[in-house]
């Protein structure tokens, strides 16, 4: 990848309780836990990004480790984390981008898990998600993941509606990234959120990687139309797993990789690490 600021190369293809929300330009306390011997080290950072908005994630790595990957998470429904404050205050969270990031991260894999922005704390529609802002402010937080980890491969990955932000990402930030990851993908939508049914993958600068459940029965993502166009990029089809504990298009289901979330989680990091991946997670 070039070493040039992509704020400046960048070009443009494109209820609850009040909580205390991260300061911006800050880092909060760092939070160390230990599991298993391994130290868990989770940050919140928050960047300044367009005028007074300013672009919030998680950062889930383990202590002293130099990774090789470092995996971008977009989730769906909303994209609203509701990252706070104070990392002591983070939770676990049923979204799949949440709940697995610990499947995630080891010594090769560092997960960032993107909060929506400050400006669209009601959640993310589709035009913004395909948009400029969404691309300017995912661009200042690469280049932060750049400092960090200069020798790291950098990916995104997008699960349900989050597949949206990362497919259209994947064009605008270009070769900035070292590839994309498709999971869930909405490919059916609504008058107002589109998905991706008109979507031009090849327009996706950087290798791409399909995943998704052969018996995922939500209305917007048929497996009938990845299994097309896993003839043309790689695919991972995910078979079996739990009974769903949630709707169709809820996270506890084949929709989010209910009981297979192990194996899911390492077939996407093998393809990442450029190794040998299975096809088909059964």
């Amino acid at each position: 990848m070039k070493n040039v600021p992509l704020l400046a190369a960048l070009s443009f293809a494109v209820t609850g309780c009040a909580i205390a929300r991260p300061v911006p330009g800050s880092v909060s306390a760092v939070r160390h836990s230990v599991k298993d011997d391994v130290d868990l080290v989770d940050e919140i950072v928050t960047l300044k990004t367009r005028g007074d908005a300013h672009q919030s994630f998680l950062l889930a790595t383990r202590g002293g480790a130099q990774p090789k990957v470092v995996a971008l998470m977009f989730p769906g429904g909303p994209g609203l984390i509701g990252l706070p404050a104070d990392v002591n205050q983070l939770s676990r969270g049923s979204m799949f981008v949440m709940r697995t990031r610990d499947l995630f991260r080891d010594r090769e894999t560092a997960v960032v898990v993107i909060d929506a922005p400050s400006d669209h704390q009601g959640g993310l529609d589709d035009d913004f998600r395909s948009g400029r802002e969404h691309a300017q402010d995912i661009a200042a937080v690469v280049e932060d993941l750049k400092r960090r980890f200069p020798s790291a491969r950098l990916f995104l990955v997008g699960t349900s509606r989050g597949t949206v932000s990362a497919a259209y990402l994947g064009r605008a930030l270009a070769l900035a990234v070292d590839g994309v990851v498709l999971a869930s993908t909405v490919f059916s939508g609504t008058r107002r959120d589109v998905g991706l049914r008109d979507f031009d993958f090849r327009t996706i600068g950087a290798p791409l990687l399909f995943v998704h459940h052969e018996e995922d029965r939500c209305w917007a993502c048929p497996y009938a139309a990845v299994r097309e166009l896993g003839k043309v990029y790689p695919l991972i089809t995910v078979k079996g797993g739990s009974p769903a504990r949630s709707g169709e298009c809820e996270p506890f289901s084949a929709h989010g990789y209910f009981g297979k979330e192990v194996e899911t989680v390492a077939a996407v990091k093998n393809w990442m690490l450029r190794r040998a991946y299975p096809r088909f997670v059964e």
